[in-house]
């Protein structure tokens, strides 16, 4: 544990990417099997011990400390691990810094169950340091916030072993924690493995902002970007499996595609819901609120599965059949994309349709005027791109509409996570009523700089009316000029909207907090 526990150390104090890329990549070379492997699993999400959870956690604390100081110091802490790890009283005889390999710790851990689990940690905790229970605590309850995606994990590993980060990508599904074929691959003792009969996810082609209007739609073709969710449909051995951009599995919560697609290949597109859901819209699909009440889902009711029916919006092929089509340019597999789709349930899959335009200004026009709820802006593809991993130079670009503003009053402030814990970072923001009442429209925690974050954290502490554990109630006084995408009518919310992707554009010192927007005006942004 203590070559993780000092991994972890460093990634939690290191900003620059490359500088992590190192300490994973120089961990992964010198850590012994199986160790590392779960130490991998760990950083990409892929490791999940079902027996411990953070309810079990608070319980086996308050055995040992007292509760009221444990929940005082977890509020001013902002990490649950964190406290523990610092609060934990340290057994007869002094802590420890050894004694326990990360490989055994997990494999204990996952043949327990909810009733043992949690005494078998208590027991793992006073064997190790604060910094091996931190460490520990990570693993066990995932969701390490270390400042490390998957997809860095990944590269790390590359790197580590100078292997193609892609090549890792499409083998990674069809290998289970803690990888024993990947690091015998990596260090030449196998070949590369293969995820035949697999449907394996490919790492996604994704496009650059575009900076110059300058593209010639003679080289590029434009379609519309829909504001749902991209994914990839993949089907080979009789199995259909629905991957998010991240690679992550979300079949279970969109059963009613992965049913309907039954051709083997890969697909790439955005997954959406009926408009006729939400009351309609252009193009056949609601806003990204409609699809936002079936994310995240382990187990999708069948009265959701019929009042929001999802579907997917095809853009490009990767595979036909066991034909990889990659390299083919793009003209040539729309022309492949457009022969397949009518294999395909109608109801569930349409083809995204490719935008006509005299000239790249009457284009921008366009663009300009979709306000349909469901579209975010245009892609450009260049005509003959091959699909290619990651964002390439000049191939794809997105255009995405400019966003909505509008002057909200902060109304709460919620302490952060991680580096964050410490500040006052999360903002929940309102507008006027009809009756000159404040209610909230939406919630941010981007947007601002690290200069103006310590501006705002010192205006909550100095202006707080009221305290609800870690969420601080503020004097409404404070302006905050908010950007968003758009706007949807929402149930769950008092105001009885929903904004999308709302951030801190500017702090508006200057306005007086009656001269802020009414939810009236927000309401005549609904598309």
């Amino acid at each position: 544990m203590r070559a993780f526990a000092d991994l972890l150390d460093r990634l939690v104090y290191t900003r620059s990417r490359n500088a992590k890329l190192k300490l994973i990549a120089d961990y992964l070379r010198a850590g012994p099997d199986p160790d590392r492997g779960w130490a991998l699993a760990a950083l990409t999400g892929e490791l999940d011990i079902p027996g411990v959870k953070r309810a079990a956690v608070s319980a086996i604390v308050d055995e040992r400390v007292d509760p009221v100081l444990f929940r005082m110091s977890r509020d001013y802490v902002g990490d649950t691990a964190e406290t523990v790890a610092l609060i934990w009283p340290a057994p007869e005889g002094g802590e420890k810094s050894e004694g326990l390999r990360l490989g055994e710790v997990v494999e204990r851990l996952l043949t327990l169950g909810r009733s043992e689990a949690p005494r078998a940690l208590a027991d793992m905790l006073d064997r190790l340091d604060a910094s091996g229970r931190y460490a520990l605590l990570k693993l066990a309850m995932g969701g390490l916030r270390v400042g490390v995606s998957a997809r860095l994990a990944k590269t790390a590993l590359a790197q580590a072993f100078d292997l193609d980060v892609d090549a890792v990508e499409e083998v990674w599904h069809g290998l289970k924690p803690p990888y024993d074929e990947l690091f015998a691959w990596g260090e030449g003792r196998a070949k590369q493995p293969t995820a035949e009969d697999v449907p394996v996810f490919r790492p996604f082609m994704l496009a650059n902002p575009i900076e110059e209007r300058t593209v010639s739609l003679d080289d590029y073709a434009a379609e519309w970007k829909w504001d749902g969710i991209r994914i990839q449909l993949v089907r080979t051995a009789g199995e259909t499996r629905l991957y998010s951009r991240t690679g992550d599995d979300i079949s279970a919560a969109f059963p009613d595609v992965a049913a309907a697609f039954d051709k083997d290949g890969a697909l790439d597109g955005e997954l959406l819901v009926r408009g006729d859901a939400q009351g309609g819209a252009e193009g056949g699909a609601a806003s990204f609120n409609a699809l936002q009440q079936r994310l995240g889902r382990k187990k999708v009711s069948a009265k959701m599965l019929d009042t929001h029916p999802a579907f997917v919006r095809l853009y490009d092929i990767l595979f036909d059949g066991t034909e990889d089509l990659r390299e083919l340019p793009w003209i040539e597999r729309r022309k492949r994309l457009e022969g397949f789709v009518p294999q395909l349930p109608p109801d569930r899959f349409d083809l995204s349709a490719i935008v006509e335009a005299a000239d790249f200004e009457a284009l921008a026009d366009m663009r300009e005027g979709a306000r349909d709820a469901a579209i975010e802006g245009l892609m450009l593809k260049r005509r003959d791109s091959p699909y290619v991993p990651g964002r390439k130079t000049g191939l794809w670009y997105k255009w995405k509409r400019d966003p909505l503003t509008a002057d909200c009053v902060m109304m709460y402030a919620q302490r952060g996570s991680g580096k964050r814990s410490s500040f006052y970072s999360d903002y929940t923001f309102g507008c006027w009523t009809e009756d000159d009442e404040l209610v909230p429209v939406g919630k941010a925690y981007s947007g601002f700089t690290d200069e103006e974050l310590k501006w705002l954290d010192s205006f909550v502490r100095r202006n707080s009316v009221a305290r609800y554990g870690p969420v601080r109630e503020v004097e409404k006084t404070l302006v905050l000029e908010v950007a968003f995408d758009s706007v949807h009518e929402s149930k769950r919310h008092k105001s009885g909207l929903a904004m999308r992707f709302p951030r801190i554009a500017r702090i508006r010192r200057d306005k007086p907090a009656d001269e802020a927007d009414r939810v009236e005006t927000l309401k005549s942004l609904i598309t």
